[in-house]
């Protein structure tokens, strides 16, 4: 066998790694420009190769089949065309076992989709798009976090404390909305744990015990890749893909 016919063998034998945006594409959103280019610096030459879909929330909403992704990635730039095509998304990924990964929108619509799903509060409301809700489980913060930088403490054992290898973290963020903390204490507990906290105490990411890969964070890591700094956080949901991928299903 020639060189060239091994390497389109090899290619063809390693795994296709489909991964859904959950969201709607805009060109002028930063994190969806570097979402993508996370990913790809991540990826380990072993592992396989990436197969991105740009999932828009309308088409979610239309039925779109989410069978056979073996990852789903929430992304920034909320409000969404559609939220309950985004929290189906998220639903299927929670209860299916499929690795999930959620930046900024996706940390409140995660939380969103407990609060509904899990919960079972049918008024559970995001304030940005309906700020006189009943019971508004994701409010505006008091202090925006537009183009901010702050330290993260992370929780020791956490998922994101063995992605970083380190108990503190400097993130930033573009984010006005974040958890109320009226609701905190029923929407954590049980499986589900606040894996990192801001400067003031604040939950700033959070994780599923009982599940593969269901990780949520407020704060954008992704941004660093424009950089070309590496992102812990997309390596660490990649491994999860890969074993997910490779997993009888």
């Amino acid at each position: 066998m020639g060189v060239d016919a091994g390497v389109r063998k090899m290619r063809k034998l390693r795994k296709v790694l489909r991964i859904g945006l959950i969201g709607d594409r805009d060109s002028q959103v930063m994190a969806h420009w570097a979402i993508p280019l996370a990913l790809q610096q991540s990826l380990l030459p072993h592992a396989g190769t990436l197969r991105l879909e740009w999932l828009h929330t309308e088409r979610l909403a239309q039925g779109l089949p989410l069978e056979g992704y073996a990852g789903f990635w929430c992304i920034p730039g909320s409000p969404y065309r559609d939220t309950e095509g985004a929290l189906r998304a998220i639903r299927h990924a929670r209860t299916s076992g499929t690795p999930y990964l959620g930046t900024c929108a996706g940390f409140q619509h995660a939380l969103l989709e407990r609060a509904r799903n899990v919960l079972g509060w049918d008024d559970a409301a995001h304030a940005e798009l309906d700020p006189e809700a009943a019971r508004p489980v994701i409010h505006a913060l008091p202090c925006a976090l537009v183009e901010v930088r702050e330290e993260i403490r992370l929780r020791p054992g956490s998922r994101l404390a063995s992605a970083y290898g380190k108990p503190s973290i400097r993130e930033g963020y573009r984010c006005s909305y974040g958890i109320n903390p009226e609701y905190q204490e029923a929407l954590f507990g049980d499986s589900l744990t606040a894996s990192a906290h801001g400067e003031d105490g604040s939950i700033r990411a959070l994780e599923a015990e009982d599940h593969p890969f269901f990780v949520a964070t407020l704060f954008q890591p992704e941004r660093k890749a424009l950089a070309g700094v590496s992102v812990p956080l997309a390596e660490a949901f990649l491994r999860a893909v890969e074993q997910h991928a490779r997993s009888p299903q």
